[in-house]
Formats: C-alpha cells, structure tokens, sequence
C-alpha cells in the first residue's frame, strides 16, 4: 500500500479548524485528566499494550495517557503533538515528545516500535487511512496499532438527530474539532482496508461525559448507581452506550 503525500502545517494545532463553530476558544488543555480504570481508555489501552513495549502515541495531546501507559506497562513511550501548548504540558510529565505530525522522516529519526497508539486521533484527520498507512511504517514486525475514536451511534446522538440537532461542542463526541465520524462497523472497515486484523475490541463508558452526567435521565440517578448503569451499558451494549470504541489491530 503507498501513502498519499501531502503538505501540513507542523506548526498548526487542530483545533485552528474549528474557528467560528463554537462561540470563544478552545482550551489545548481539556482533554487532560486520563485516569487507569477499566471501563475508560486509560485502563482498556494498557490492558492493549505488552509490558515493556516501546509505544509511539501520536497525537499525545498533554501526556497524561502516555505517562499511564509508561508508568502502567513499563513501556518506553514517544509522542507526537501539534499543538505546543499540549506538547509542553506532556514534557512536564517527563515524556519526549516530537511537536509536529507524523511522516516517513519522522519515523526515519525516531526508529520503529511495538505499538503505534492513536487515541481519539482519526477523528481529527483528513485521510485517517493515511495516518494508519503512516503507522504501518512505524511498525516493527508483529507490530500492532491501538485505536480509539468517538462512537457517533451513542445514544444521545441518535436524541439529538431524532430531534433534528446537530449541534457541535467543545468537548466529547460532538468536539467541535472532530473531521471524521465512526461507528464500529466503519473504523473495522477502515482498519481492515489499512492491512490490518483486529483482535480485540471494547467500548468506554464515558462516565464524566456531560451526555452521561446532565441529560436525563442520567441527571436524576445517584452518581454510584448511574456509573453502573454505565459500565453495564458499555460491555453488554457497546454500540449503543459506548462513548468511545478502543480497538487493537495487528499488521497482516
């Protein structure tokens, strides 16, 4: 398979294209505050990832997933961010990370490695295909890449469509940055059609999701109680309850 070439902006963060989407700024910073448990990506991506595995995290964001992945699974970890100010916060956690996107001469420099991780990353690229043709070239052999994207069949999306909203936000499964929408189906689709397998999948609850935490009837449920109704909703219905889709796809 060949990667299409195309010019980017190493210099420009991802969240320039939401200009005018969302009233005011985006904070570079919201997305920090991952936490090991294991109905979240923190705690699914490194049951994903074999200890003592050396792990590329493109679009690293502030590092707060990438320090649980070093520090969980013993693994060494670089990352990759556009965005300076995400890239500066994730260096303070004591990563090294490369600021720019991810190309064949990047990977030329930094080597190759067990595991390409790209959470909530395909959402915000033009050609996703391209980013997982890239991943490939990172890959030592018998190398696998982890995914996580927003699932856009959750069920207040479904609400909101029913309803004749489509209204973007600053943060979660409607971010205003997202370029790309998946469902289960489709991102199998695309990981199959970028020469992979994929052998393991789960869904995240998104428990701090303000979906999950505002909206009835989730509002009106004792905050223990309504976590179990999402942890059991995202393992029995994944499709329909999960926030997010976490898959691991090894190379074929």
């Amino acid at each position: 398979m060949t990667v299409n070439s195309r010019v980017v902006d190493q210099t420009a963060s991802p969240d320039e294209d939401a200009a005018g989407l969302v009233q005011g700024s985006l904070d570079p910073l919201r997305y920090d505050g991952h936490v090991v448990d294991s109905d979240e990506v923190g705690g699914i991506v490194t049951s994903m990832i074999p200890r003592g595995a050396r792990v590329l995290e493109v679009g690293c964001g502030t590092g707060s997933l990438s320090r649980i992945v070093a520090d969980t699974c013993g693994a060494e970890v670089v990352g990759i961010e556009p965005d300076s100010h995400r890239a500066e916060r994730a260096r303070a956690r004591g990563l090294q990370v490369h600021i720019g996107y991810l190309s064949p001469e990047l990977i030329h420099k930094i080597g190759s490695f067990d595991v390409v991780l790209l959470a909530d990353v395909l959402e915000h690229v033009p050609n996703p295909q391209t980013m997982l043709l890239l991943s490939r070239q990172a890959l030592k052999v018998g190398g696998a890449v982890v995914v996580s994207v927003p699932n856009v069949a959750h069920w207040s999306v479904r609400a909101d469509l029913v309803r004749g909203r489509f209204q973007y936000q600053p943060t979660g499964i409607m971010d205003v940055s997202h370029l790309r929408w998946f469902t289960l189906d489709t991102l199998k689709a695309l990981i199959a059609s970028s020469g992979f397998k994929v052998t393991s999948s789960r869904a995240t609850a998104g428990m701090t999701l303000r979906d999950n935490v505002y909206r009835r009837p989730w509002r009106w449920f004792p905050s223990g109680y309504r976590m179990r109704l999402l942890r059991f909703g995202c393992r029995h219905w994944p499709v329909l309850f999960g926030c997010q889709h976490v898959l691991k796809a090894e190379m074929i």
